[in-house]
């Protein structure tokens, strides 16, 4: 079971203001950059990203239905800042991994913990 919605409305009002600021250099976070379905405005999303060798998983940590998740899988890819520089990804999948062997080992009790068994999967531009 994802977090509740509401948790996830106040995050993107007050903590994700927060977060940016931090998110794009610290181990395990980052901040997808995508662009509205309708708007086409730019947004910067602060999320728990992990490096693998062919790109990167996202933990969904509000489940599989978030506008940003939808503006990605949309645009079939997205950019993700990390360590103050941006990674062009593409062809995401949501995947279920109810063990969460897709993240590093000392995250994985923290999200089964919370419920959380739902992973975005990206490649590295050019290693679709």
């Amino acid at each position: 079971m994802p977090l509740p919605s509401w948790l996830a409305r106040f995050n993107r009002t007050v903590t994700n203001r927060v977060a940016r600021l931090v998110a794009g250099h610290l181990p395990g976070f980052g901040i997808v950059v995508h662009v509205g379905r309708r708007s086409g405005r730019r947004y910067r999303t602060p999320v728990n990203a992990f490096r693998r060798p062919d790109g990167y998983v996202i933990a969904l940590t509000y489940g599989e239905v978030a506008d940003w998740i939808r503006n990605v899988m949309s645009a079939g890819g997205c950019e993700l800042e990390r360590q103050g520089r941006l990674v062009a990804l593409t062809g995401p999948r949501v995947v279920v991994d109810r063990r969460a062997d897709l993240v590093p080992a000392p995250v994985r009790p923290i999200l089964r913990l919370i419920g959380v068994d739902h992973f975005l999967e990206l490649n590295l531009a050019g290693r679709e």
